[in-house]
């Protein structure tokens, strides 16, 4: 999943909000550093304090991509959006469609979840605007054994910056992917790539009952 369908339920709660996104954040920020069940585990101690809320958080994340991944809906989902973007980048050889295919599935669906319940978009980021970033970075340092302090940076950034509102445009989608392309050292996508955007989108949309079953989600 990404970070709207991770938190959408825990509004009310914006410790274990940020908890959900954590895992995404520290891959952005350091992927060195990494979030371990069984080192977060022992920090969900359901005191109802920060740092508690905070491992809950990652813990949710951790079991909603657990079961997520190894749907049907997703495996057909991606695998199509792999072969659709295969075709629209004919020279690429190399494991780029299949990443589009993955992380497309899940933003793609972010922004089917953000057009049904655009107030939430707003609670979101209100409840992430009130955490207190030192806190997240001690806790996660404590989680990690990493010392660590670019969460006091990022979070006002990522709270400043609203990027879940450009999943809902195709040109500003595109942009956002172009700047993860360039984290993780695969070539830009060409301008032409926005077609084959629009056509992923319809497929997400059309499936988004099948990917988040409202029994489970």
């Amino acid at each position: 999943m990404n970070y709207f369908a991770h938190g959408i339920q825990f509004i009310d709660r914006p410790y274990v909000l940020a908890g959900t996104a954590l895992p995404d954040w520290l891959s952005v920020l350091d992927r060195s550093v990494r979030l371990r069940a069984k080192n977060v585990r022992p920090f969900a101690d359901g005191t109802a304090n920060p740092e508690a809320d905070l491992a809950a958080g990652v813990l949710q994340h951790f079991d909603d991509d657990g079961w997520f991944h190894r749907t049907a809906a997703f495996a057909v989902t991606s695998a199509e959006l792999t072969v659709l973007f295969r075709e629209a980048l004919p020279a690429d050889e190399g494991h780029r469609p299949a990443f589009l295919g993955h992380i497309l599935t899940e933003m793609l669906l972010d922004a089917v979840l953000i057009e049904e319940r655009p107030q939430i978009l707003e609670d979101y980021y209100t409840a992430l605007s009130g955490l207190d970033p030192q806190v997240v970075d001690q806790s996660v340092s404590r989680m990690t054994g990493r010392t660590l302090e670019s969460l006091q940076v990022f979070i006002p950034l990522f709270v400043k910056e609203r990027f879940l509102i450009d999943y809902l445009d195709t040109n500003r989608l595109l942009y956002r992917l172009n700047q993860i392309m360039r984290r993780v050292k695969l070539h830009p996508l060409p301008g032409s790539f926005s077609s084959s955007l629009g056509r992923a989108r319809g497929i997400v949309a059309g499936r988004a009952s099948e990917l988040l079953p409202r029994d489970v989600f």
